[in-house]
């Protein structure tokens, strides 16, 4: 069979954008695939921001993933003349007690610190009272919160990085092609065929970053070992009383504020000249599937969001929404992701679930990936295997 490419990507979100750009770079014969057009808001990289930081308490594997992240957000910038990353500073508040979880790690605060000392990343440990003599947006703050802070972390414009990489790929030869439904993936000898809606396609390798839809494209063990669920998450714009308290400095911000997963809130400072503040939490009780999920938010919705985490919390934010979105989180049992080959099918990759904490590293597993796809060494993302669940 004549190869339609060295490489295909399917899913052109977050990781199959980054990773379509790295392979590029590198000269591969790229055909990247989408049954939708990224950016889109069908999936799991939509909704204005994300949070980025790089003393990430999940664990020290992904460090070298977000701190590329970072220096690939400010090669783009420079190429393409596009701001996509603002470090405004990041911020993670949790009880005094200690008795908190976020992402299924414990004393997330202590955690984040003990990162940040063993990679040398600028950041500061304080109480939750300084935090509110130098933040004024939190309110309400006992004061003897456990609080760290990183002034090199903040926001990223998804939709921006994801345009960013697929122009950049394209412009480097990579084939895009959206609107095209995936419907299986198979390995026959040396070469992966992948069958779409519109026909047949044949690649030496396969990258499958589809998301939501990739435990149904990857079939074992993606779809019964790993349990991957699908979880809807509900993000909420609301309306500014007063903008005094998110001054030049505000930071991104995550909020524990209770001792499980779900006892928290995490947040972003007003754009410029924007009155809303954007806040979120997350919900693991309701799987769903990508097809099956209400994109809608219900006026309830953001009504109970304010009520338990953002009333008394957040400075002169108002219960008046001013916008609400839904999108999709695949989620793994450890909350880690998966970035390896198919154990079935050595020349497919999979990237996937990236339960809830993947953009921030995006940019950064796309390059390790590439890297290791083009027969280089995959060692960096073995934290990352398929095999741990075993």
């Amino acid at each position: 069979m004549t190869r339609d490419a060295d490489v295909v990507v399917v899913g052109l979100g977050a990781m199959g954008a980054a990773c379509a750009y790295q392979l590029a770079k590198r000269g591969l014969k790229v055909l990247g695939l989408d049954r939708f057009a990224p950016p889109h808001a069908v999936g799991s990289s939509h909704g204005e921001t994300r949070i980025t930081r790089q003393a990430v308490g999940e664990g020290a594997a992904y460090v070298p993933l977000v701190t590329a992240s970072h220096r690939i957000w400010r090669e783009l910038e420079a190429e393409t003349g596009q701001k996509l990353f603002e470090a405004c500073g990041a911020i993670v508040i949790a009880p005094g007690s200690g008795e908190s979880s976020h992402h299924g790690k414990p004393d997330f605060v202590a955690r984040s610190s003990e990162v940040a000392v063993d990679y040398a990343i600028p950041h500061e440990i304080m109480t939750g009272a300084e935090a509110a003599r130098r933040f004024p947006q939190f309110a309400n703050l006992a004061g003897d919160e456990k609080v760290y802070y990183e002034p090199g972390g903040g926001y990223v414009f998804p939709e921006r990085c994801i345009e960013a990489q697929l122009s950049r790929a394209a412009e480097l030869g990579a084939e895009i092609r959206t609107g095209v439904e995936v419907l299986s993936i198979a390995q026959d000898g040396d070469q992966v065929v992948v069958e779409t809606a519109g026909g047949r396609i044949v690649a030496g390798q396969a990258i499958v970053s589809a998301g939501g839809w990739a435990s149904e494209l990857l079939g074992a063990p993606f779809d019964r070992l790993l349990t991957v669920n699908r979880h809807r998450q509900v993000l909420h714009w609301f309306e500014l009383d007063d903008m005094a308290p998110y001054g030049p400095d505000a930071p991104v911000f995550i909020w524990m504020h209770g001792p499980t997963d779900v006892d928290y809130l995490y947040g972003f400072p007003p754009l410029p000249g924007d009155p809303r503040i954007k806040v979120a939490t997350e919900q693991y009780a309701a799987a769903t599937t990508p097809d099956a999920m209400s994109r809608d938010v219900s006026a309830e919705e953001s009504a109970w969001m304010h009520r338990t985490h953002v009333d008394g919390r957040l400075a002169a934010a108002s219960a008046r929404v001013a916008k609400a979105a839904a999108c999709l989180y695949t989620v793994t049992p450890d909350n880690g992701f998966i970035i390896d080959r198919h154990p079935r099918m050595d020349r497919v990759v999979a990237i996937s679930a990236c339960s809830g904490h993947g953009f921030k590293h995006s940019a950064g597993i796309g390059e390790a990936v590439a890297t290791a796809v083009a027969g280089g060494d995959w060692k960096p993302l073995g934290p990352f295997s398929v095999s741990r669940f075993d």
